[in-house]
């Protein structure tokens, strides 16, 4: 089974996904997974990729699509893959599914996290991280001393440039002018879209996202 997550930034969808993979015997893996792991085993496209790494560039997603078919041909992942920001605009989309037939497979299941903007804005900018170690604290305001961490029990709290509400919110409206299309393509192309509730406490959202996947 091919899964694809979908979801703005803090909908929790990349924790989830985490526990789809457990639940279904299978890895989780990004394009930041693979494009790592092809630069450091040396392949052409590996090589490729991290020429345009090492000067800041992004990667063409020919180049992505190639290392990820490499990727999913491997016998690890041939009994399925959960795959978290391959896709976010519908060139992408169209390349994995070009790929996943060329492997005689499909993307399965596509799973959209939904949360209200408001309630995305809230939960991250109440996000905070130790400014020395950069562990990362729910519900605590910047300025508090921490003493959680042996490495820094006296740590200050930080909220970090891109949890600002603004800059949050800014995040979203490119996740929206990014996705939306993405989603919208793979409804008209038959794709198997479950939208994922993604409100609540974490274990009232792991059981939707697991019904969503037939677990």
């Amino acid at each position: 089974m091919i899964v694809v997550l979908l979801g703005p930034p803090g909908s929790g969808k990349g924790t989830q996904g985490e526990r789809v993979a457990a639940a279904l015997g299978v890895p989780k893996i990004s394009t930041g997974d693979v494009l790592r792991a092809a630069a450091k085993a040396g392949t052409p496209l590996g090589l490729e990729a991290k020429g345009y790494m090492d000067r800041g560039d992004l990667v063409p997603d020919p180049v992505i699509l190639g290392i990820m078919k490499d990727a999913l041909a491997k016998p690890e992942h041939t009994r399925g893959v959960i795959l978290d920001g391959v896709v976010r605009t519908v060139p992408q989309a169209e390349g994995l599914e070009r790929v996943a037939k060329e492997l005689g497979r499909k993307v399965d299941v596509i799973l959209l996290f939904e949360i209200a903007d408001e309630e995305l804005v809230t939960r991250l900018s109440a996000r905070t991280t130790c400014g020395a170690c950069q562990s990362p604290f729910a519900g605590r305001q910047p300025g508090e001393v921490h003493a959680e961490c042996a490495m820094t029990p006296k740590g200050t709290l930080v909220r970090r440039a891109d949890d600002e509400p603004e800059s949050i919110r800014n995040r979203l409206r490119v996740y929206k002018a990014q996705t939306e299309p993405v989603v919208a393509w793979y409804r008209g192309h038959g794709g198997n879209v479950q939208s994922v509730d993604a409100r609540g406490s974490f274990e009232d959202v792991a059981a939707r996202t697991l019904r969503a996947v037939g677990r």
